[in-house]
């Protein structure tokens, strides 16, 4: 499964909505019920998907899905640690 579609899936699990398509200039006010609790969900739910972990506000700090993309794409490549499916 690609990058895109496997973080689409986290966004549709995460705001359960089966409809979500992510494009790269997304911003989290194009999301419904994007809020704070889902921030956090969200963040976890990338997390565990990806096998990797945000420092500080980096989820935050970056402008839309392209670079959310991006951001996973080097981090993925780079680090020797395995890939992990979200489990529902």
């Amino acid at each position: 499964m690609e990058l895109h579609d496997r973080l689409e899936e986290v966004f549709r699990q995460v705001f359960d909505n089966d409809d979500l398509v992510l494009r790269d200039q997304m911003i989290a006010a194009d999301i419904e019920g994007w809020d704070s609790v889902a921030h956090i969900n969200l963040m976890f739910g990338i997390e565990q998907a990806f096998g990797i972990r945000f420092k500080g506000n980096e989820l935050a700090d970056m402008k839309n899905i392209g670079e959310l993309k991006q951001f996973l794409a080097d981090r993925t490549n780079s680090d020797a640690a395995p890939m992990r499916k979200m489990h529902p």
